[in-house]
């Protein structure tokens, strides 16, 4: 009995690390698991498509770029160098608009709490966007900063807390990366554009969405 007793213990035993063995990597790799992205996505998201090869024969003419909206263009030089909190509910509308078919990506960016501080955690990320900005690749062109919250809150305070928010990315890219503030048009959504409107609370809303919405590079060749 006494022989089968310790084999018992020994089994119990053997088992109980062997399972603190297996569930050692999945705990490192939860603690480990980082959402941010690295500046080669960034430019592949925000990159324009390519142009069309040109087509050349005896009727059939180059193909031209397509010309540029005017009316985003308007939109574009009238928003420069605002204040974030100075755009109107219309005016955010409409750089919703404008952007819905531009390259974009999606950054889960967290801040402090109740705060527009970026975190220690979402730096890599902001960094990265700032390389990537400054690249070959997207270097002069025209980008919307957006701030989105969740849906805890009021509407007026996630409003002034994601202007807050985007302000801070802008104000982090110009001051570590040197990028023209005119390049940089801030807006704030509060919870108006959650990306997963079946879970208001979850944190997929809470991100910052960049928008190439004009490349000057691309337009002047």
């Amino acid at each position: 009995m006494r022989l089968a007793a310790k084999g018992l213990t020994a089994i119990l035993s053997i088992i109980t690390v062997s399972a603190a063995l297996s569930l050692t990597p999945a705990f490192a790799g939860d603690e480990g698991n980082s959402k941010n992205v690295t500046e080669d996505e960034i430019v592949r998201a925000l990159a324009p498509p390519p142009k069309k090869p040109l087509t050349r024969g005896l009727s059939i003419a180059p193909q031209a770029d397509p010309a540029p909206n005017p009316a985003e263009t308007k939109l574009l030089q009238s928003v420069r160098g605002r204040a974030t909190r100075s755009l109107s509910s219309t005016e955010r509308e409409e750089i919703a608009s404008a952007a819905k078919d531009k390259p974009n990506i999606d950054l889960e960016i967290t801040f402090d709490y109740n705060s527009a501080t970026i975190s220690a955690k979402s730096l890599p990320s902001v960094q990265a966007l700032g390389r990537a900005l400054t690249s070959p690749d997207l270097k002069g062109s025209t980008f919307v900063v957006a701030g989105h919250t969740d849906a805890a809150g009021g509407e007026s305070y996630n409003q002034e807390l994601s202007e807050r928010r985007a302000d801070s990315i802008k104000r982090y890219l110009i001051e570590k990366y040197s990028i023209a503030a005119a390049d940089l048009v801030t807006v704030g959504y509060g919870k108006s554009k959650l990306k997963d409107p079946n879970q208001p609370m979850a944190e997929v809303n809470r991100r910052v969405q960049v928008v190439n919405m004009e490349n000057k590079t691309t337009a002047s060749k």
